[in-house]
């Protein structure tokens, strides 16, 4: 089993950018697909963006494309979420997700593994 542990959020204004970061633990974190889901309150955990293992391959929601983009670091186990353009419909608790497999993964019921999560706040 992998832990993750987000960091990285924060209060932006519009227009600003933050970049997130998801630490995860194991040795084997090129083994696993990645993914980040975010969260308003009152409503369902949405994807965000997913890389594959490699960092090969990308996917990400049309909400966020050319706005958002992920990376990671194998050799330092961590996964990457750089937000520029921020909007305040962005707002939203931003959760990292793991699962061991090949290929990259958008439902979040495909995924076994989450962190806690983390605050981002755009301003208008």
């Amino acid at each position: 089993q992998v832990q993750l542990v987000e960091s990285g959020g924060g209060l932006v204004q519009a227009g600003g950018s933050l970049r997130l970061s998801c630490s995860a633990s194991g040795r084997t974190f090129s083994s696993y697909a990645m993914g980040w889901f975010r969260q308003t309150p009152g409503k369902e955990r949405e994807f965000v963006v997913a890389i594959s293992g490699s960092g090969g391959s990308t996917y990400y929601a049309d909400s966020v494309k050319g706005r958002f983009t992920i990376s990671r670091d194998n050799a330092k186990n961590t996964v990457y979420l750089q937000m520029n353009s921020l909007k305040p419909e962005d707002t939203a608790v931003y959760y990292c997700a793991a699962r061991s497999g090949i290929g990259f993964y958008i439902r979040k019921s495909e995924y076994t593994n989450w962190g806690q999560g983390t605050q981002v706040t755009v301003s208008s």
